[in-house]
């Protein structure tokens, strides 16, 4: 066989080898994707209640409960419509998460509509400052009083 049809049979090898390892990878990938709905959009759309999902939107003023066990709240989620999702989440929140904010959470929707997260996202503003940091992006020095 000739140098020049082993390096195009190599060629070959190589980019077939290289589609089928995106291909496997994508396949594996499509079960943990999970999409992206406002509030208005699972009322168009119904409830996609066969997969993992996240939602987002703003946290309902005074909507926040906690339940006594001290690690489960329960919140309501809306968006610029008049459409809310009820919310139920375990574990620790972030803390940036409040009344009045963006949320997005990650999680599955039940067929009684309500939402069970299991994982909390709080959003900011593009103004977002780090506590530590000053109006100029310069650190604050913590000073004890005496």
């Amino acid at each position: 066989m000739k140098r020049k049809n082993q390096r195009l049979i190599l060629l070959v090898l190589a980019v077939v080898s290289v589609v089928g390892a995106v291909l496997l990878a994508m396949s594996a990938m499509r079960d943990q994707a999970a999409f992206f709905y406002a509030p208005g959009d699972v009322a168009r759309k119904g409830l996609p209640l066969d997969r993992a999902v996240r939602i987002g939107g703003m946290v309902k003023d005074g909507s926040i409960q906690r339940r006594p066990d001290g690690v489960t709240i329960d919140f309501v989620v809306g968006d610029e419509t008049a459409h809310v999702i009820p919310v139920q989440f375990t574990g620790i929140t972030p803390e940036l998460f409040r009344e009045n904010s963006g949320v997005v959470a990650e999680g599955r929707f039940q067929p009684d509509g309500r939402f069970v997260a299991t994982e909390i996202l709080a959003r900011h503003d593009e103004n977002y400052m780090p506590p530590r940091l000053g109006p100029q992006g310069q650190h604050k020095t913590d000073t004890l009083e005496r």
